[in-house]
């Protein structure tokens, strides 16, 4: 097996192609593009990797890229995942508990949803195959004291597993199945809505390829998306699987934590609620925001989101 990583002329093809030693650049972004490249490097190596595969897996990303799909790739390979345990871990470190437990984003977000008091509707469109579901509960803070003013954001997939705005059928409206309520005194929030079902990966698209490749399925449980944010809160980015599901702990995004997967319960008297049927599924699920670290909220993530005005 051929090596050559350590020679001179690639140490010096490492530093000329990263520009590190220069003053010119961004000197984060060239350390972490020399750690990256170097690595890349080394494991083509140690694997001994022919050309036809390296040119494979750059036409791979050439496909991701034409797919829109690097973030469902990041969560699918457990990247998303990943910055999760390390965020858990910092906390830990500096013994902040007693939260609601973090989980990932995933890429199907969409800002711009109008904030409603305490209540929203949020299933514009009919689903006939979904039935109503009522999500409610408190947000406190972890003194157990309602947070007032507090923002909670939903978002998930009707009974075909899409999402709108991202919907490849076009069926469903800007916003269905998505919300955003603000808290009163009581820190209470509700959302009247439908059940969904978990989704697949686009079967033909660059994140399905490499999980075939992989011997790995695409699928997610039946899920709901929040964010919550309150003042002098850190925001909470997180989602609860919906009891039951055969995908709970098998879900290919690796989003599941024991935490969250709340009770299913059977209710009546949906209709004085405006639901479509008597009969609906309630959740009950409190959150429970951690407090600003050194005044700072040091668990936002900045990164590229949808944003439509409503």
């Amino acid at each position: 097996m051929t090596k050559v990583f350590d020679t001179t002329e690639v140490q010096d093809l490492l530093k000329a192609a990263t520009n590190v030693g220069s003053q010119d650049g961004n000197t984060r972004a060239k350390q972490i593009v020399s750690r990256l490249l170097g690595d890349l490097f080394k494991a083509i190596d140690d694997l001994d990797m022919t050309p036809d595969e390296i040119w494979a897996g750059v036409t791979y990303f050439n496909k991701l890229g034409q797919d829109g799909e690097a973030a469902l790739l990041a969560a699918g390979l457990g990247l998303e995942k990943y910055l999760d345990i390390r965020m858990d871990a910092a906390d830990q470190e500096a013994e902040i508990n007693g939260g609601t437990p973090r989980t990932i984003e995933g890429p199907l977000y969409v800002a711009g949803a109008p904030v409603l008091d305490g209540v929203a509707r949020i299933d514009i469109n009919p689903d006939q195959d979904a039935g109503p579901l009522v999500i409610h509960g408190t947000v406190t803070g972890t003194d157990g004291k309602p947070v007032a003013n507090a923002i909670v954001e939903c978002w998930h997939a009707n009974s075909k597993g899409f999402y709108s705005h991202f919907d490849p059928t076009g069926a469903q409206s800007e916003f269905n199945l998505r919300g955003a309520v603000k808290t009163g005194a009581d820190g209470k929030y509700e959302f009247r809505t439908l059940m969904p079902v978990g989704y697949g990966c686009p079967p033909h698209g660059a994140t399905q390829q490499l999980l075939n490749v992989l011997g790995r399925h695409g699928n997610r449980p039946a899920h709901v998306h929040f964010f919550v944010s309150g003042d002098n809160h850190r925001k909470l980015t997180t989602q609860i699987n919906i009891e039951g599901d055969p995908l709970i702990w098998d879900d290919f995004a690796y989003a599941t934590r024991e935490d969250l997967i709340p009770h299913v319960v059977e209710k009546s008297g949906g209709g004085a609620l405006g639901l479509k049927d008597d009969a609906y599924k309630e959740i009950e699920f409190n959150f429970v925001l951690s407090p600003l670290v050194q005044g700072k909220d040091n668990q936002v993530v900045q990164r590229p989101r949808v944003s439509v005005t409503a």
